[in-house]
């Protein structure tokens, strides 16, 4: 587990470029480096992930962990060395938000509210060819943007979500993939099913206690509980859901929440890493340290109960048409999500002017043309948002 650890921790600290890249980080090191494991049984590691809700890259290497520290404990290792660099350094700037005033500080603030819109734009733009394929997925995305648009909160994104899944079932859209390897993992069969019982039972329970206690621990730890099993797609799905559940009630304000957003982008590993810096700057009690640590447990827990879960299960599942065709709906209609909070809150809070406008696709062309970096693109946008400022 020592060894799981401090492995994931230097990846934690160096893996810059988003979940794809980390995906790749983690082939290079584990698959050809390290041969902790095959090319077949990587791939099919990956595709599991990707299947589930949550975010992929942590969950592969929690899963990674598990295989190589032979449990949860070693699971719990590397996703330990992985998120804890990039969380330190959210809430150490959470903490030092404050020291920017001043005309050259709002331009920075600005300028990393303008990288969220690349940011997001360039997700929506990778997504749609992949999930939206076909004339029927564009429908469903569709839909999904009129749902949130006009209902607005977080049990329109839920709605939205399980409408994609139920029409993927009547249009079964796409063809059943064949699965090929076969992954072998020291779970057993019940281990998964209590974990499974687990993640379900946290909702009721949570629910409850809210109910009961109206603590607003609970309340906090719930917020980010209930986005962390939604997250369909893409870890940059998690910003309409977080948006819903922080901005909306008024826990952090708009130009708060997208600025954490984009210095995001900055840091290495997973970007779930973003609710520890919510959790630090939300308005009502807990927050700190400790709100940092509801908030970051709180979003991470339900994806990987998720995928310990379903290792046991995951070849007998894969094989099933069905589940396949209601994934396809709800990844579908993500993009819808994702097309949404690209509109709202991200472009209405940080584009104002022709100005913001123009930064904004250069930022996105920095990204999908030139294929920058997203730490590289934080420093060029928000040091030209800083010297427009002062000019």
């Amino acid at each position: 587990m020592l060894e799981v650890f401090c492995v994931f921790l230097r990846l934690g600290l160096t893996s810059f470029g988003g979940p794809i890249a980390h995906l790749g980080y983690f082939r290079n090191e584990f698959v050809v480096r390290r041969k902790w494991l095959g090319e077949e049984e990587y791939a099919d590691l990956v595709a599991l992930c990707q299947f589930l809700p949550g975010p992929a890259s942590s969950q592969v290497g929690f899963s990674l962990g598990v295989i190589r520290g032979n449990g949860i404990l070693g699971g719990l290792a590397a996703w330990a060395g992985f998120t804890l660099p990039s969380a330190v350094l959210l809430v150490a700037f959470a903490f030092g938000a404050t020291a920017f005033s001043g005309v050259v500080g709002t331009g920075v603030l600005h300028g990393l509210k303008l990288v969220a819109v690349a940011v997001v734009a360039q997700a929506l733009w990778g997504m749609a060819p992949n999930l939206t394929p076909d004339r029927s997925r564009v429908g469903i995305a569709l839909v999904s943007v009129g749902i949130v648009t006009l209902a607005g909160g977080m049990f329109s994104q839920i709605a939205a979500i399980l409408c994609g899944a139920l029409v993927g079932l009547w249009l079964g859209t796409g063809e059943q993939v064949r699965p090929q390897a076969r992954l072998h993992v020291p779970v057993s069969s019940f281990s998964g099913g209590v974990a499974l019982l687990v993640f379900v039972s946290i909702f009721l329970i949570l629910t409850l206690a809210v109910w009961a206690t109206g603590v607003q621990a609970l309340v906090l730890f719930g917020a980010f509980y209930r986005s962390g099993a939604l997250v369909f797609g893409g870890g940059h799905v998690v910003l309409p859901l977080l948006q819903a559940q922080v901005v909306a009630p008024g826990w952090v304000s708009g130009e708060t929440f997208l600025t954490g957003y984009g210095l995001a982008q900055a840091v290495p590993g997973p970007l779930f890493t973003f609710a520890a810096y919510l959790g630090a700057v939300v308005q009502v009690g807990p927050n700190g340290v400790s709100g940092a640590l509801i908030a970051l447990v709180g979003i991470f827990l339900p994806g990987l109960l998720l995928v310990y879960g379903m290792l046991p299960y995951w070849d007998a599942l894969r094989a099933r048409p069905l589940a396949q065709a209601a994934m396809r709906g709800a990844n579908a209609a993500v993009v819808g999500i994702l097309a949404a909070a690209l509109y709202n809150p991200v472009w209405t809070s940080a584009v104002h002017s022709a100005t913001d406008f123009a930064l904004a696709l250069a930022g996105f062309l920095l990204l999908v043309v030139w294929k920058l970096q997203p730490w590289i693109v934080v420093i060029l946008m928000a040091s030209s948002a800083a010297i427009l400022a002062i000019f």
